[in-house]
């Protein structure tokens, strides 16, 4: 079908899969909502999997990674697959495939979100065999996510991407922090890096989690806690993939400090629910045995691992708080989540977490700093000190997402960049 035949705007949006990451939910997002007169919405994955793909609407057009890697059934030869092995092969492959797509689809702008999508879609190989604009966004810090989560290569990655970047038709950040380290790890005009900030669908989280009550808004009484806490427990829960920079490694060490400085005279314990799978569970299910006591506890406080729970949405409304300790972010889903669902948050100022409040004189987290498992123990305390204070925070999160995070208002915003 040639463009002629349509007036919509062919959007192509990218992710690596639809496993269920920060980046996955906000391009489902984009797939649920973008305005169907005005746009015929694409979808391309490297992984053609994942349990968001059931929230995908049955009018998109899913597209993947039409070879495999060192697949016999791809046809490729031994050689050809030998050859894979050669540092950036793959890569350009991918590119090359992309490129394909869009041109087969006559796709008129590619909205690559996350630095692995950008490299795909701002490949040099490509140059030229593409007419399709570029909306490019940067999810988190450059200048640490790169080279953590980059092992190999950093300095050619660095340099393509910063490539890419400046070919973008338009660069998005999802909060200053993250614009301000692109424009100064990739040498870009900071004034040409938009921030849209990562917007959340409040009555859809709402109604997933089973809890229909609007979110409060600030001066009026907070609803009542989804689940009342027991006499004896507090119980929260930290999300996320078990990989170092999400921090639970230092939540589990703030854990074991608790005891020294855990509120005179308050009776409820600390239950803190891990949800979530990776390579380094195994080592926080044995540190966790290794400080705490006999009876599974530290001093009455607990830690429990469960695995990955989905939609975990449900976990944190039956939760009486949520805890991010993260070493980075660039806009933290799951914090907007429980914003979303009324629940009190501990976080570290990790990145683009420190955007979620935009007023110091109307906190609406207890915040703890990057890598310091004795700040994340002093949050924790405060948590469970003063639950009027806990109330505040859940007001001041509500405005705040009703506000800057509003659904409508970002899918406006990026629409308009989409449709040029």
């Amino acid at each position: 079908m040639s463009p002629s035949t349509t007036q919509r705007t062919r959007v192509l949006l990218m992710a690596t899969s639809m496993r269920g990451g920060g980046s996955e939910h906000q391009v489902a997002l984009l797939a649920e909502h973008l305005p169907r007169d005005r746009f015929d919405v694409h979808l391309y994955l490297t992984h053609a999997e994942g349990v968001l793909l059931e929230r995908i609407p049955g009018d998109v057009r899913i597209h993947s990674w039409s070879h495999g890697v060192g697949s016999d059934s791809s046809g490729r030869s031994g050689i050809e697959r030998l050859l894979d092995r050669w540092p950036g092969t793959i890569l350009r492959r991918q590119a090359l495939d992309f490129a394909e797509i869009v041109n087969r689809e006559w796709i008129d702008v590619i909205y690559d979100r996350a630095f692995h999508n950008t490299m795909i879609a701002g490949h040099p190989s490509i140059r030229g065999l593409v007419r399709a604009r570029r909306v490019s966004t940067i999810v988190s810090p450059p200048h640490v996510a790169l080279p953590m989560v980059e092992k190999r290569f950093v300095g050619a990655k660095r340099r393509l991407l910063a490539d890419a970047y400046r070919r973008s038709d338009q660069v998005i950040a999802v909060s200053s922090v993250a614009a301000d380290s692109a424009a100064r790890y990739y040498g870009l005009p900071r004034e040409q890096i938009a921030v849209v900030a990562n917007p959340v669908d409040v009555d859809e989280v709402r109604k997933t989690a089973g809890v229909p009550r609007e979110v409060p808004p600030s001066g009026e009484p907070a609803n009542q806690p989804v689940s009342t806490p027991s006499r004896a427990e507090l119980r929260l829960v930290c999300v996320g993939r078990m990989t170092p920079e999400k921090g639970q490694a230092d939540l589990v060490e703030a854990i074991g400090m608790l005891p020294s400085g855990w509120p005179e005279g308050l009776r409820e314990r600390l239950v803190v629910r891990f949800i979530g799978d990776g390579p380094n569970r195994r080592a926080l299910e044995t540190r966790w045995r290794q400080i705490c006591r006999a009876d599974g506890t530290v001093d009455g406080h607990r830690a429990e691992f469960v695995g990955a729970i989905s939609p975990a949405v449900c976990e944190i409304a039956r939760a009486d708080g949520l805890v991010l300790p993260s070493h980075f972010e660039g806009m933290p889903n799951v914090v907007l989540e429980a914003f979303a669902l009324g629940v009190p948050v501990v976080a570290t100022r990790s990145g683009g977490t420190v955007d979620l409040q935009a007023d110091p004189s109307c906190p609406t987290c207890f915040w703890a700093e990057p890598g310091d498992p004795a700040s994340i123990a002093k949050a924790l305390w405060e948590f469970a000190e003063d639950p009027q204070r806990r109330e505040g925070h859940v007001r001041a999160a509500g405005e705040l997402i009703r506000g800057d995070h509003a659904i409508g208002r970002a899918i406006e915003r990026i629409g308009g960049f989409l449709h040029g």
